[in-house]
């Protein structure tokens, strides 16, 4: 699996303090979610989009049983290792890396993150959660290591039950994780400016902000 079809933006790779990798949501895409990076201040930051082939990483709900998304799930998930294999090769090392989704894009990142654990410069997942349906075995091996991760969601949101959320929540912390849990009350799917700020408090720790 190739990074073809990746938005860029920020610096370039081989002069970056840190790089992040944003990954759009069900019917998006690339450049919608770089929108993201026009609220935030990304200096010295090298930012990678992905793009979903028909704007989506896998067909059905996170929540449906994991055999009836693949092969999509596993293609979107190497999807998102190729990226960060383009990444580590300009020599930005994985904890000065952050992912970050939305929606469908969150719960790609968190489970990735959940998959692959290790020290990376931050996680955040917004409207999102780890795949799967209730009961699924959340048995990832390795450590995040005190990870900064951020995890937003509304606690009415449609797509997104709020015990799957805490859940994650749970799960990602069990690994190691630092998880900044924030549940908003009858927001949209949407992200607010609380989850900016948050944001921008783990892009700062890894770009190294004055």
């Amino acid at each position: 699996m190739s990074a073809a079809n990746t938005v860029v933006a920020g610096v370039e790779l081989a002069r970056a303090r840190g790089a992040v990798v944003l990954v759009h949501g069900r019917g998006a895409s690339a450049a919608s979610i770089m929108e993201l990076a026009g609220v935030l201040e990304t200096g010295g930051l090298a930012l990678l989009a992905p793009q979903a082939a028909r704007g989506s990483w896998y067909p059905h709900s996170f929540l449906m049983p994991l055999a009836q998304n693949e092969p999509s799930l596993s293609a979107a998930l190497a999807t998102v290792a190729a990226t960060l294999d383009t990444i580590a090769a300009a020599g930005v090392p994985a904890e000065r890396t952050v992912l970050l989704g939305f929606s469908q894009g969150a719960c790609l990142v968190t489970e990735y993150a959940a998959r692959n654990a290790r020290r990376w410069g931050g996680v955040v997942g917004l409207s999102g959660g780890l795949i799967g349906p209730d009961g699924t075995p959340r048995d990832y091996a390795g450590s995040l290591d005190r990870t900064p991760i951020f995890l937003g969601c509304s606690d009415v949101d449609f797509h997104i039950p709020k015990e799957r959320v805490v859940e994650s929540a749970e799960v990602l912390r069990g690994l190691g994780g630092a998880v900044d849990l924030r549940l908003y009350p009858g927001m949209g799917h949407t992200i607010n400016a609380d989850e900016i700020a948050a944001v921008q408090g783990i892009l700062d720790g890894v770009r190294g902000a004055k």
